[in-house]
């Protein structure tokens, strides 16, 4: 008996009893009833039925694989009860829009005591979503005579406008494993798909070069500036010191974007599985390590070259209203180091704790608030937003107490020109920072308020692709401009060079000629 019973249960797993027709196996853009594509529900009293159907499954396809566990005991016939009350739940039906009718509570209790032993002996449990509870107390045929009469002929269905928001449903192919911790538009185990979800191969191959080179120059920019420190230390002392660190960390912040720009979106996104059906899809969490290696270098001198420019701002103003000197401000050179690595460690570590790391599918590069806009507003707006605002307040009130030494008291016509020079550098410096550094706080605050029209324009274009529900009553349909993206990175990375026009000058071309005039000697 055991011997027939497994010759049922393979014969039934390899029939076609639960396959789709192909001509109903389309994306369902409107949810309106639909032709009964399960072949285990054909004959029944109704052929229309409605998807999402009661278990919230978005197509017949997905319902169907869903029912495969019953096969055996459907084909084994535990109870004349079980076919019926399955395909009430999993192809219900249609008796008018955005309405099901609900199989009763005493034809569940029926199916699953009939078949009990025999979902025992499969090894098959009662799922917790069809748990007798869950249905309306009464003891009623399915389908009721009232449905029968107001059940809608697939043949006279006409086309109707989505009249209800079913949210966003993860299509297979962008679905991820539960313990990585992936979230995509609100939803788990999903994650966006690569290299992005917006530009064609065409913009992104642009896109990437352009990042490349700007990478170059900067990188360039700020070695030079790192190298001219190391020629002459002692040159460069507070308050203009911090000038240095700020380039140096941006030197690493070009350095990071240059290795994207080799590394092609290896790291930044997983690689497609088409076993698995799964497409390629952007790398978040922590499980990539070369992922969170870019991720955590980026962001910490991306951070801490911003907290550089403001303690600049602070020596300068330690400088100009106390009129603190050089040694009395480089006493402070611990505490100033402390914040500068201190703070950007801490939001590093948290945003690891947090496994908000995100692949950067148009760089290359592993960054935060790419798609979660949570992480952008509290650990990318808020500390660039509040270093500018103390960065500019220290600056403007420096620059008062200069302009006031130099009215006020008399000087040397050299120590005044001096001042005027130092001031005008001052001014200079910090405008070719602020300019680009407040584009990049522009493009992100942009990013910020068009997200989601952005994300819901691409749901609505993709969704029949991926056979996934369309948006409901789309107000507002938008795509992003890829100049705001090329314009956002080239502000990241051009903010670095603005150290270059302070360590310009006549002193750094001759000790760079004297530095490679000793070298030649020596060789």
């Amino acid at each position: 008996m055991s011997f027939f019973l497994l010759l049922l249960f393979l014969s039934s797993l390899c029939s076609p009893c639960l396959s789709i027709h192909a001509e109903t196996a389309e994306s369902h853009s409107t949810f309106t009833c639909e032709p009964v594509g399960l072949r285990m529900c054909q004959d029944l009293p109704y052929n229309a039925t409605f998807m999402p159907n009661l278990l919230n499954h978005y197509d017949q396809q997905t319902a169907a694989l869903a029912m495969e566990p019953f096969h055996p005991m459907v084909n084994l016939q535990c109870s004349e009860d079980l076919r019926m009350f399955l395909c009430a739940l999993y192809a219900p039906v249609c008796i008018e829009y955005g309405r099901v009718s609900m199989p009763c509570r005493a034809l569940c209790h029926r199916t699953k005591r009939d078949c009990h032993k025999l979902m025992e002996m499969f090894g098959v449990a009662w799922p917790d979503e069809i748990e007798c509870s869950r249905f309306p107390d009464c003891d009623e045929p399915y389908p009721r005579a009232v449905d029968l009469q107001t059940s809608a002929d697939p043949t006279d269905i006409s086309p109707m406008s989505v009249q209800r928001d079913f949210g966003f449903w993860c299509p297979r192919e962008l679905k991820m494993e539960p313990e990585l911790g992936y979230s995509f538009l609100g939803v788990r185990e999903c994650s966006p798909p690569c290299p992005n979800m917006y530009f064609q191969s065409p913009e992104l191959t642009f896109a990437r070069y352009f990042i490349g080179v700007v990478s170059i120059v900067c990188l360039s920019a700020t070695l030079f500036t790192f190298l001219t420190f190391l020629i002459d230390v002692k040159r460069f002392r507070y308050p203009e010191r911090p000038i240095i660190f700020y380039a140096t960390c941006y030197m690493m912040v070009s350095l990071v974007f240059f290795l994207g720009f080799l590394l092609e979106d290896r790291v930044a996104c997983n690689a497609a599985s088409p076993a698995q059906y799964r497409a390629a899809t952007i790398t978040q969490g922590s499980h990539n390590k070369a992922c969170t290696l870019l991720f955590m270098v980026l962001y910490f001198f991306t951070m801490s070259g911003s907290v550089w420019w403001v303690i600049l701002t602070i020596t300068w103003f330690l400088a100009a209203v106390p009129k603190w000197g050089s040694e009395a401000i480089e006493k402070k050179a611990l505490l100033f180091h402390a914040c500068a690595w201190g703070l950007p460690g801490c939001l590093t570590v948290a945003l690891l704790a947090l496994n908000k790391i995100e692949g950067d599918g148009v760089s290359g590069v592993c960054f935060v608030g790419l798609y979660d806009v949570t992480a952008l507003r509290w650990f990318l707006l808020a500390p660039l937003c509040l270093n500018v605002v103390v960065g500019v307040s220290l600056l403007l009130t420096g620059i008062v107490a200069l302009n006031r030494v130099r009215m006020e008291i008399p000087l040397e016509k050299e120590n005044q020109d001096k001042l005027v020079k130092f001031m005008i550098r001052i001014g200079v410096f910090s405008v070719l920072y602020l300019v680009p550094l407040l584009t990049v706080i522009s493009c992100y605050l942009y990013e910020h308020s068009y997200r989601t029209v952005w994300e819901t324009t691409w749901v609505q274009e993709r969704c029949r692709d991926y056979h996934i529900p369309c948006p409901f009553q789309v107000e507002q349909t938008s795509r992003p401009d890829l100049a705001l993206f090329l314009i956002k990175y080239l502000m990241m990375l051009v903010v670095g060079i603005p150290s270059v026009f302070w360590v310009g000058s006549k002193k750094t071309c001759f000790e760079w000629a004297s530095f490679l005039h000793r070298r030649r000697n020596k060789e």
